[in-house]
């Protein structure tokens, strides 16, 4: 059976194509470089613009421009089969070093997933699933990587600016170059996370260590801390950039 096309959605995408080839770019020429009617254009870029693809650039009038979701999305579909193949070895060597479950998380648009883990061998542990989400406040994840993302993809995840409280935890992931979380996520539970980077320095993924508290006390956390700093940084690309501005 012959399934029908949706013309709207091909209308919708030949704007986002036209505006990532002119941006920032008006409605009013967007419609003659598309031959256009100018309402129909127009529908189009508020579509776009709700669902966070593109946006207002700076000044007047009006002109579009995309936003970072799209080289986001590209990045996703691109890098992650070779990252978790790159990182399994990784992986494996950081759960034989310190014995406790090891986790990949990856960027959703929304937030974080566990992209592959690797268990402790030990009766009693963490097996957090692949596919799962990781929430983005309180997590070892989230505090690992919002402060390295530039500006916009950070307000993008958290849904507006960060408060004190969450500077205080970018300032102490930059310090210590990991995150911790302890009994946030789940109790008992202590997790500490490292970012890996890309080419641009902005953070494609984290790497982290869970296990139960009582196995990770304090007295741990550096020593797991710079075990994943070391692993994080052989699996990326870069060195930080210019995100976490005010962090």
């Amino acid at each position: 059976m012959t399934v029908k096309r949706s013309q709207s959605a091909v209308r919708v995408l030949t704007v986002l194509e036209a505006i990532a080839r002119h941006q920032p770019i008006g409605v009013s020429m967007l419609a003659r470089e598309l031959g256009a009617d100018k309402s129909a254009a127009q529908r189009a870029i508020m579509t776009l613009a709700d669902e966070g693809w593109i946006r207002p650039a700076l000044g007047m009038p009006t002109r579009w421009q995309l936003t970072a979701r799209l080289l986001a999305v590209a990045h996703i579909g691109v890098s992650r089969n070779d990252l978790r193949r790159r990182a399994r070895s990784t992986l494996e060597d950081l759960r034989d070093k310190s014995g406790e479950t090891v986790l990949l998380t990856v960027q959703e648009m929304q937030g974080f997933i566990v992209m592959d883990v690797v268990e402790s061998r030990q009766m009693l542990r963490a097996v957090p699933h692949i596919g799962m989400a990781v929430p983005v406040r309180g997590s070892a994840t989230g505090r690992a990587m919002l402060p390295y993302m530039n500006e916009e993809r950070r307000l993008q995840i958290l849904g507006g600016p960060p408060d004190s409280i969450l500077l205080g935890e970018f300032s102490a992931t930059r310090k210590r170059g990991f995150s911790v979380s302890k009994g946030e996520i789940a109790a008992d539970s202590t997790t500490i996370a490292a970012p890996i980077l890309e080419v641009d320095g902005q953070p494609s993924a984290a790497v982290a260590i869970t296990a139960p508290s009582k196995r990770m006390p304090a007295t741990h956390h550096r020593r797991i801390g710079v075990m994943l700093c070391n692993a994080a940084r052989a699996l990326s690309r870069g060195r930080p950039g210019g995100g976490g501005g005010g962090a």
